[in-house]
């Protein structure tokens, strides 16, 4: 059963040129049943923040710690 997440970043950041700001908020979908959407690799955080602003996480070396996250459903 999957879960659905709000997940967005706790403050402003720029790291290389990667740039990241509290107004960005994703809506994902995990594919296991788990109450961590960073569980496995970030996966559908990751895709959404490319598909959405074209941002790239792992560039920019992004972690758990650099996000708050709300579950939904």
């Amino acid at each position: 059963m999957s879960k659905l997440f709000k997940v967005w970043p706790k403050k402003p950041r720029n790291t290389n040129s990667v740039i990241i700001s509290p107004a960005m908020e994703v809506i994902v979908t995990t594919k296991s049943h788990t109450g961590d959407p960073f569980y496995n690799g970030a996966v559908e955080v990751k895709e959404a923040y490319m598909r959405l602003y074209g941002v790239d996480l792992k560039k920019g070396c992004y972690t758990k710690g650099d996000f708050e996250v709300q579950v939904l459903g």
